[in-house]
């Protein structure tokens, strides 16, 4: 066996010292980066959270029931109005009407608020297209009860946005389930023969400065009383009830 050196006990020292900074390094520069990345998810969720209620106030749109692009609840002499502009497929759309959908629907039996749910196709999306179409077929064919409903099972069942979307049969079940004839919408929903209706609702959307979703009107004015989507629903049944 050979002799081991005190300069060979050192260069050994030294090359396992050299190779244990090193490997701090990589785990300090995978620290780094776990950390920045959780950083950009935080700050862009919260972003997309912001712009979700980040609506210029400078709205001019028509009041609850005086367009053709939603379905209304409640009594049009009512102290209070509310307008909803809506894509299906937003999730913040679907947040927000988790967070008011019983309390709002029950102040307007009771007189106290007029609303208007108006869908668009902000997103760009097959299926804001179908769903918005869809809507508008049950509108025209069964009337704003019915289409509310089916605009109530669309939220309550919503599809992931980011896909996968469902079928025109399954706007169909939907239909069917808030009351219309299958046979009166199927062919007119599976075509999608409302499409245009959704590229002038969305363009009139447009043309009134809404440029997010869900956009509010209180009695005529943007509302954005609120940090989150709960809060803002909050804020605005308190307001209204």
């Amino acid at each position: 066996m050979s002799k081991q050196t005190p300069e060979s006990r050192s260069d050994r020292a030294a090359a396992a010292l050299r190779d244990q900074q090193r490997a701090e390094r990589r785990r300090a520069t995978r620290m780094i980066a776990i950390v920045v990345a959780v950083i950009i998810v935080l700050v862009g969720g919260g972003f997309l959270l912001t712009r979700s209620l980040d609506t210029s106030t400078n709205v001019s749109a028509p009041p609850a029931g005086a367009g053709t692009w939603g379905v209304t609840v409640g009594d049009k002499n009512a102290p209070h109005s509310v307008v909803v502009y809506e894509d299906f497929l937003c999730p913040y759309c679907g947040e927000f009407e988790r967070a008011t959908h019983d309390k709002l629907a029950t102040l307007a039996d009771q007189g106290k608020v007029y609303v208007e749910y108006r869908p668009f196709n902000l997103l760009q999306t097959d299926y804001s297209v179908a769903a918005a179409s869809a809507f508008k077929v049950v509108l025209a064919d069964s009337g704003p009860a019915v289409a509310k409903k089916f605009h109530d099972l669309l939220y309550a069942d919503q599809p992931q946005e980011q896909g996968p979307y469902p079928s025109s049969s399954w706007l169909v079940d939907k239909a069917v389930a808030a009351g219309a004839s299958e046979s009166a919408v199927r062919s007119d929903i599976e075509q999608e023969s409302q499409k245009a209706w959704v590229d002038r609702a969305t363009q009139a959307a447009a043309d009134a400065g809404v440029r997010s979703t869900p956009t509010i009107l209180l009695d005529g004015k943007v509302f954005v009383d609120g940090t989150t989507i709960d809060q803002l629903a909050q804020n605005l049944l308190a307001r209204v009830g």
